[in-house]
């Protein structure tokens, strides 16, 4: 049963001797604080969004649209009455949030994405390990608990498939394949700073270590400067791919016996043909704003996929949690579990393991608190009747 909740009572209790928490408790909090402390860089590569970052806000204005529907005299509030388990992909999750694949953890922390594969794990969440890694697959690998590998799909065939084996031979529970970067957005943020890490040569681990791509290069990355920067001019050439199409799924298929989850749709006849061709899940998400500014807010485009395909495939959602109730919100419109971004990231930055684990906690325990007091024991108590529109 959960207790996720019990976070809590740790701080109250150690308020009684005087203690209060390092970091902000609220995903707003740990955001201004980052931007306090931080880098400009650093900062700006995980906060930043496309264009004018409209879509970025309305990722967040879209939850004020919904209010929960408490119900009371259930006895869902006592200890131990609450069971947020849930099997997602056949991945078996103590709640239904993952981290979402952010790329060049090293910017925040030397072992970001390490750190983040041994807290969930200590957690009992996912992960979802990006392309754009800091760290290599093997490495986390051998760190995390329940994770997925999100694949950032090359222009290289050859290159996709050694990046999915390797993730299945490490360990990886799903294959998560984003289909909205093909190319990177328009993001005022790094351009003002001239900033792309991946041309610093961060940020490419996956394929630094990868053999098909160290196949292509005519010497290896650690031998100097001059092979470093072959290399990663060999990486501008493979990034992207603008040939992906719905029947690569078939292929994708063919290479790995994992679930496959689609991330990055928004259209429902986006969501058919990435079923129609085999996917096993989609996953709702503009990709946090940062790819195409003026487009619709991921929550809103949630209820008509799960109409869509919801009877066939499991529909996920990514993009503007930032607190318990949102969970709620997005899980009682269909949703099957979430991904959770930006807050965790800045709690890396700030704190490392210690910024992660409470950034985490923060978000569960807001959470189990709200299920609780909702009248929720599980999830199968999240349906539409729980929320009243505010539109």
């Amino acid at each position: 049963m959960s207790s996720f909740v019990d976070f809590q009572n740790e701080i109250y209790l150690g308020g009684l001797a005087g203690q209060v928490p390092a970091l902000p408790i609220t995903a707003a909090g740990l955001e201004a604080r980052a931007r306090e402390v931080l880098e400009p860089a650093a900062f700006d590569y995980v906060a930043g969004s496309s264009s004018a970052e409209r879509t970025a806000a309305a990722n967040l204005t879209a939850f004020e649209k919904y209010r929960l529907l408490p119900r009371m005299l259930r006895g869902a509030s006592a200890p131990g009455a609450r069971d947020l388990s849930i099997e997602v992909l056949g991945t078996r999750l103590a709640a239904p949030i993952l981290t979402a694949p952010i790329g060049v953890l090293g910017l925040l922390h030397e072992r970001g994405e390490t750190v983040v594969a041994d807290v969930t794990r200590e957690l009992g969440i996912g992960m979802v390990l990006s392309t754009a890694a800091s760290s290599t697959i093997e490495e986390v690998g051998e760190a995390a608990g329940n994770w997925w590998y999100q694949l950032y799909w090359p222009n290289d065939m050859e290159l996709a498939r050694s990046f999915v084996e390797r993730a299945e031979k490490s360990g990886a529970a799903a294959i998560v394949v984003t289909v909205d970067t093909p190319a990177m957005g328009w993001r005022p943020r790094d351009l003002a700073l001239g900033h792309l890490p991946f041309l610093q040569g961060k940020g490419i681990a996956n394929y630094l270590s990868d053999p098909v791509f160290r196949a292509k290069l005519t010497a290896a990355p650690e031998e100097g400067e001059d092979a470093m920067r072959a290399a990663i001019l060999t990486w501008i050439g493979l990034f992207g791919n603008h040939g992906l199409r719905p029947a690569d799924i078939h292929r994708l298929r063919d290479w790995t016996e994992l679930p496959i989850a689609v991330k990055g749709v928004l259209h429902p006849d986006d969501a058919r043909q990435c079923v129609d061709a085999g996917a096993d899940a989609v996953i709702v998400s503009n990709h946090g704003g940062r790819q195409v500014d003026g487009a619709v807010a991921a929550l809103d485009a949630l209820p008509t996929i799960v109409a869509t395909v919801g009877d066939r495939a499991d529909v996920l959602f990514d993009s503007g949690i930032r607190s318990g109730a949102d969970v709620m919100i997005a899980l009682s419109l269909g949703a099957k579990a979430v991904l959770y971004g930006r807050p965790w990231a800045y709690g890396l930055g700030l704190a490392g393991r210690d910024g992660v684990r409470h950034a985490l906690r923060c978000l569960l325990a807001d959470f189990d608190a709200a299920m609780g007091l909702s009248g929720c024991t599980t999830l199968g108590d999240l349906s539409r009747t729980m929320l009243s529109s505010y539109r």
